[in-house]
């Protein structure tokens, strides 16, 4: 069981440094006991007076008086890896700071010149600046009571201290009215502020997300601004402020390509929330983005000036397009407009992460440093992208294949135009998705863990066997037409566009190519889509338990349906009730970069001599490393 709890709250120690007590409420009494090998855990489960005890995990105090930790380096310059440092209660900061220029053999130095920062890895990022009498440990103690978490989230940093005029602090304001002038911005943060927390520039301005990014030349006024608009709103909306830290480039070296990280905590349960503490540790933590703080935004404008990095974003398929999205939009304001991207599946289907090969689903225990390294070494994939145009009964309108816009409306009488990055269906597989919306909608809290929302799914179309559903005879509801000819359909209840061989958490409606069939191998890169008929909810079935393929229908590259009715539709897994008119998909000229798994390759031994000068495989053995930023203070 300690084991297990170790895993689950990512701390890699001996579990015989540990142990459980057991916490019990009677009476408005609380009892903690200290639980031995010999206790039955299953016993402890059972309800008594109505409450069932708590079990905690604590860290085994043998020696109090005396401990370890490990201190990280500030300076760009110098290596990474920590140094231990052996302190007790009353070895104090500038004791750490001594010891500490001494392990990194910085033996000119001054230990004035340096200051000692304590990071903490929880609810975002928080540094202080220690007082130079502060003695860490015994507040390393303090806080391994508390929280053994909060103590495995804290860090120590040795800086130097620098002038505070050299630096800027930039900070990112957003929820303001979109499509507003740069000029409107200014005024409007500035009637927010008083003179002690006035900002020094505007850098950039996101009018279509109405987002700002603005620089303080004075720190102190910086946190006194934050701690203004932290809690302001405007027209009703609460602001979104955050620090953004700056990426020194020419800090960086030229065979190294920065690795930019997006965490929906909100993804998979609790996973996101603990997947994101983990790759604090592992990388500089401020390359770790959280989209539940302003979205993709922040964090592509703290990589735009990059010539080339990588990103790798944590959770489901909806997650994936989000960000892709935001790429459209600010793309051409970036140094690099279309990074590689890979995928850490934290949502239910995961169907993207499946065809690029990093999984179904993220599992808790899983090694992120050894998925950090596989990053490293895949392989760059193209990703085809379509734009799905709804254009209302009796207009017709053109379609801009650059538009980078993935759901616009500008009025009543303009189409809702989308970028469609995995399938898009009309019918029964939209109706049920229609449904599994509806319930998590009405009790999000439930919807928690893939297990559960498969259930729900599974007891939708229960619901729908042998009953009359709006989406029979759908055949003759609609008219297709494919590169602008008119296609035959038998009788259906859905239509299933797709851009990638898997829907519906891993199955495969279009199946393995036939060397006697009319159709062409499908792929996600080849600028075709793959159209399949469904006869119903027993149809899904099938095909999700892989009995049975979807009907071929046709492949092509432009597609116009003419909906005769009010019908479920839904993009990438998002489902709506759609109003009678006209769908138009076609190529978007947006096509995306993806991070494909390699395969493993079985290690044999070398026959054959090494070919020198390949400068394709020195750039796969480049590493992600952690980006230099001068670590602004946060709140």
């Amino acid at each position: 069981m300690i084991e297990a709890a170790l895993r689950a709250y990512l701390i890699k120690d001996e579990a015989s440094n540990y142990y459980l007590s057991s916490v019990s409420d009677t009476d408005g009494e609380i009892t903690e006991k200290r639980l031995s090998e010999l206790d039955n855990l299953t016993s402890l489960t059972k309800v008594s007076m109505g409450k069932a005890p708590s079990l905690f995990l604590r860290y085994e105090d043998k020696d109090t008086r005396r401990g370890t930790i490990k201190v990280f380096s500030g300076d760009p310059d110098t290596t990474s890896v920590p140094r231990p440092i052996s302190i007790n209660s009353h070895i104090s900061v500038e004791e750490v700071i001594e010891m500490a220029l001494h392990k990194f053999r910085i033996d000119d130095g001054d230990p004035n010149d340096y200051s000692l920062m304590e990071v903490v890895l929880d609810k975002g990022v928080q540094e202080r600046v220690m007082e130079r009498y502060e003695c860490p440990w015994p507040q390393l103690l303090k806080a391994r009571r508390n929280s053994l978490k909060q103590m495995k989230q804290t860090r120590y940093y040795l800086r130097k201290n620098e002038q505070p005029t050299m630096e800027l602090a930039r900070m990112y304001v957003g929820s303001l009215p979109i499509n507003l002038s740069e000029f409107k911005y200014k005024q409007i943060i500035q009637k927010m502020l008083d003179e002690d927390s006035m900002f020094a520039s505007i850098d950039m301005v996101y009018a279509q997300y109405g987002s700002a990014c603005v620089s303080f030349s004075d720190h102190e006024a910086a946190v006194k601004a934050y701690k203004i608009l932290k809690d302001t709103t405007y027209e009703d909306k609460l602001l979104t402020v955050l620090f953004i830290p700056e990426i020194h480039l020419d800090k960086l070296p030229e065979d190294h390509c920065p690795l930019l990280v997006f965490v929906n905590t909100r993804s998979g349960g609790c996973q996101g929330i603990d997947v994101q503490d983990a790759l604090r540790k592992m990388l500089n933590p401020h390359q770790v983005f959280d989209l539940d703080q302003g979205g993709p935004l922040p964090g592509l404008h703290v990589f735009s000036q990059l010539k080339e990095y990588k990103a790798l974003i944590c959770g489901g398929d909806g997650t994936v397009g989000w960000v892709l999205s935001c790429l459209d939009d600010i793309g051409q304001e970036s140094v690099c407009s279309s990074p590689p991207i890979a995928v850490l599946p934290l949502g239910t289907g995961n169907d993207l992460s499946r065809v690029l090969k990093w999984g179904g689903g993220y599992q808790q225990g899983d090694d992120l440093y050894q998925m950090l390294q596989t990053v490293m070494e895949a392989e760059e994939v193209k990703l085809d992208r379509w734009t799905v145009v709804f254009e209302p009964e009796g207009k017709h309108t053109e379609i801009d294949n650059k538009s980078n816009s993935s759901n616009s409306s500008s009025g009543d009488d303009m189409p809702n135009l989308f970028v469609m990055n995995n399938y898009f269906g009309i019918g029964i597989d939209a109706d049920l998705c229609l449904g599994f919306h509806n319930a998590r909608e009405e009790k999000p809290e439930k919807f928690n863990n893939r297990v559960y929302n498969k259930i729900v799914y599974l007891r939708q179309g229960m619901q729908k066997l042998g009953r009359k559903t709006n989406c029979r005879e759908l055949n003759k509801e609609i008219l297709i037409d494919v590169d602008n000819k008119r296609l035959k359909l038998p009788t259906l209840e859905g239509i299933l566009i797709l851009n990638i061989s898997s829907w519906g958490s891993g199955a495969d409606p279009w199946g393995s190519s036939d060397t006697q069939d009319e159709f062409q191998r499908a792929s996600h890169d080849d600028g075709m889509l793959e159209i399949i008929g469904l006869t119903g909810v027993m149809h899904l079935g099938q095909i999700q338990g892989s009995l049975r393929n979807g009907i071929r229908l046709a492949q092509a590259s432009h597609i116009r349906i003419s909906m005769k009715t009010d019908m479920p539709v839904q993009v990438d897994g998002e489902p709506w009730m759609q109003l009678s008119g006209e769908v138009v998909v076609s190529r978007s000229a947006l096509q995306a970069t993806m991070l494909k798994k390699r395969k493993h390759r079985i290690a044999r031994r070398n026959t054959e001599p090494a070919i020198s000068g390949d400068s394709a495989a020195q750039r796969d053995q480049a590493k992600l490393v952690a980006v230099n930023s001068e670590e602004i203070a946060q709140i």
